[in-house]
């Protein structure tokens, strides 16, 4: 198998015998590729300048296992890099990829929303809340962990702007009912078609959007630790 100018970014590496790095890698056409990026360590190396987080990048590999050889990489430009909150919320978006997309499974309209969503990062200077909450909705659904949220299970019709609806774990949106779970989210219809229209400037579906996003990933992640979600939290970022 050579694959040749696949867009892509990288995730995560670590260290592999002295030299080498292994890349956990984020590309459009193929989803996410273990890659073994050799000799990458080395000063003179002509990858290292390259395989940094949050920059595009077009990569060749080859090989038939899971484990392919990068036989090069090359940086595509146009993003300025993440810095402070910005960068930890970077690393947060790449953590989610990690623990939600399966590996070889690609989702290529996702992969045109996280290089948007790296370059709104650059530039944002304030609040990160409208930026990472539609990527957190977006990720769900394309993996295949959130139903559609203007959407009643129950009558398989648009919820209703002005009637309470929860989640229902591995159901979706209904009504609110006399003894649902206390802990289970309540928001209007309103929310809800707000939050599937992407939908974001009305300071209350923000507040709603993060109670019902806190809910999904805690129901999904069970014990999966995942730090800088936790850091972003403490910090009131997310």
């Amino acid at each position: 198998m050579r694959v040749a100018n696949e867009p892509a970014f990288v995730l995560h590496s670590i260290p592999y015998k002295e030299t080498s790095l292994i890349l956990d890698v984020f590309t459009r056409d193929y989803g996410r590729v273990a890659l073994i990026a050799k000799g990458a360590k080395r000063p003179n190396s002509a990858l290292r300048p390259v395989l940094q987080c949050f920059q595009p990048l077009l990569v060749h590999w080859t090989g038939r296992t899971e484990l392919m050889t990068l036989t090069k990489s090359e940086w595509v430009g146009g993003t300025v890099p993440l810095v402070g909150d910005a960068l930890l919320c970077g690393f947060y978006m790449n953590e989610l990829i990690v623990k939600f997309l399966a590996k070889e499974d690609a989702h290529e309209s996702l992969f045109d929303y996280y290089d948007e969503t790296i370059y709104q990062l650059s530039l944002e200077k304030g609040s990160f809340e409208k930026i990472l909450r539609p990527f957190e909705v977006r990720l769900l659904q394309e993996s295949g962990y959130c139903a559609p949220l203007d959407v009643c299970q129950e009558s398989h019709g648009r919820v209703l702007s002005d009637q309470e609806y929860v989640y229902q774990p591995e159901k979706g949106v209904r009504p609110k009912q006399d003894g649902d779970p206390a802990h289970w989210p309540i928001l209007k219809g309103q929310y809800l078609q707000d939050l599937a229209n992407g939908s974001f400037d009305d300071p209350q579906t923000l507040s709603m959007s993060k109670l019902l996003m806190r809910f999904l990933l805690s129901i999904h992640l069970q014990d999966q630790v995942m730090t800088t979600r936790q850091i972003l939290i403490d910090l009131k970022k997310i």
